[in-house]
């Protein structure tokens, strides 16, 4: 089993560059399969869930090969239209096959996906959409059969969803007709994606906006496209730095899409200033904050609630956090409270009370954010810490520990 060991009370020192955008890369290998040519993806970083990805795409028989961060898929000749049981429960966002496979292929038979466990995050939104355009869906058997062929629709989303804006996109996107999606989700990665389709010949305009509309039916080819900076790295770094101490710049990331992180970080105390691909921290002394409330963006990104939360725990005052994306989103607080620090839950509200210090302490984790945060608070804390679970952080974070010791933190992986 592997595991972080990470010295504390380091302090943080340096520049470094984020990797891209795990929530951007997935769905545009997904895609990928609506190009009869070749595609090439550049900034495509190495994650286990991009792995598990590319083994679904070379499963339904698409040619795939990387080359350092350049990923090439050449989807001219699929042959497949099932993603198995195996492959699906690698991670969540497996689920973004759906409208690629059934655009593409007419049919598509898929189980239910598996990843993080964060409580219910029901497809539910993702079906109905899809039968919205005319497809049939069969869900016996703890299976999802369909078929299509599908057809432009007028679709309002009952929550900014960003996986069912995505499928939706991909699959009118192969289908005739145009389709309009009402209460789309507005996040970066959404706009990534919508660039992406746009360079393969689709007519998608909107995103960014709460209407996306994509004239379906149109003659797709093979395009090159880079993904955006991963931003919720990036609040990784600069969290990780506020706790740890010290000064970093991250780069590679366009800075507004962590304007409410940024934000909470100046009011906690830290010095920041942003240029066009770059954000600069210098710490300091951190204090609690007003409410942070997560929210569909550009509201606070429930992604970067975790590290965030670990990052004030050391500190002084006290900072509620309420978490209204997902219901299980507080499993890294009992591995923080090991730590020394004092949180209490109560639903979906947590309160940090910030102590003076953080002890080491063996902890684990048990989702890709929470693994994060361990990771955090670990490089603010006293003593040598271990931490267990990377097989999580390994979903979004490439060679984290390889990032963090150019920054000066004393992390191996053993």
């Amino acid at each position: 089993m592997s595991a972080y060991i990470v010295e504390g009370g380091n302090p943080l020192d340096g520049s470094v560059r984020v990797h891209g955008a795990k929530n951007s890369v997935l769905p545009i290998l997904a895609a990928c399969l609506l190009s009869p040519e070749e595609c090439v993806i550049h900034n495509c970083p190495d994650l286990s869930d991009v792995t598990a990805s590319l083994d679904i795409l070379r499963h339904l028989g698409c040619r795939v090969a990387r080359q350092g961060e350049m990923v090439t898929v050449d989807a001219g000749a699929p042959t497949g239209w099932d993603v198995p049981d195996n492959l699906m429960r690698e991670m969540r966002s497996s689920v973004i096959f759906l409208g690629a496979v059934l655009g593409r292929m007419g049919r598509a038979d898929l189980c239910a996906p598996g990843g993080c466990e964060l409580g219910p995050r029901p497809i539910d939104l993702h079906l109905a959409a899809i039968r919205a355009m005319g497809a049939q869906i069969d869900e016996s058997g703890g299976g999802l059969h369909c078929t299509g062929p599908l057809s432009g629709a007028d679709i309002v989303l009952s929550i900014p969803s960003v996986g069912a804006t995505e499928n939706i996109m991909l699959a009118a996107a192969a289908a005739r007709g145009t389709t309009t999606i009402t209460n789309a989700a507005r996040e970066p990665e959404i706009v990534d994606l919508q660039t992406f389709l746009r360079q393969l010949g689709a007519d998608v305009r909107g995103a960014g906006s709460s209407v996306i509309v994509i004239r379906g039916g149109q003659a797709l080819h093979g395009g090159e496209h880079t993904v955006i900076g991963d931003r919720i790295v990036a609040a990784t770094y600069l969290t990780a730095a506020a706790a740890a101490g010290g000064q970093v710049e991250v780069t590679g990331v366009d800075y507004r899409h962590l304007s409410t992180v940024t934000a909470v970080l100046k009011e906690a105390g830290c010095a920041v200033k942003s240029g066009p691909d770059r954000v600069f921290l210098h710490s300091a002394p951190l204090r609690g904050v007003r409410p942070v409330r997560t929210a569909p963006y550009p509201g606070f990104p429930t992604d970067a609630q975790a590290p965030l939360m670990a990052a004030l725990a050391r500190g002084s005052g006290c900072t509620v956090f309420v978490e209204n994306m997902f219901e299980s989103r507080y499993r890294h607080v009992d591995e923080l409270s090991r730590m020394g620090a004092d949180i209490r839950v109560e639903g979906r509200v947590a309160v940090v009370y910030g102590v003076p210090r953080l002890h080491a302490a063996q902890v684990k984790a048990s989702d890709l954010r929470g693994g994060a945060a361990l990771v955090v608070a670990a490089l603010g804390a006293e003593g040598e810490s271990r931490i267990t679970g990377l097989h999580h952080i390994d979903r979004g974070y490439q060679d984290l520990e390889g990032a963090l010791s150019g920054l000066g933190a004393r992390i191996r992986r053993v």
